[in-house]
């Protein structure tokens, strides 16, 4: 089943949500828009990494068909627009997950 994979949607949508949390805790929404306090890029780069790795290894340890993919990344998103990041930041962000997640 390379299109469906072998994880039920429900836990992907479970761990999507649960990556969005913690890169939450890392990089919280108020950072996001432009509070006085700034992070830099180099350190964003490196939460966002470190996020984009355990979504790697996720699909590593459950053969996610392309409709799962699809699923994770969009959950992803929705999880973090409803935390309040700017829409830049999550286009980066969901876009990233799904570089790192779909490449060979």
């Amino acid at each position: 089943m390379a299109l469906f994979g072998s994880v039920s949607g429900k836990d992907v949508d479970a761990f999507a949500k649960t990556l969005a949390q913690e890169l939450a805790k890392r990089y919280p929404p108020a950072l996001d828009k432009g509070s006085e306090r700034k992070i830099s890029q180099k350190r964003l780069t490196s939460i966002l990494e470190d996020t984009f790795t355990r979504a790697l290894e996720f699909k590593k340890q459950h053969k996610l068909g392309v409709y799962k993919k699809a699923r994770l990344g969009n959950t992803f998103r929705w999880e973090l627009q409803e935390m309040g990041f700017t829409e830049k930041f999550v286009e980066v962000a969901t876009e990233g997950l799904i570089v790192y997640i779909t490449r060979k």
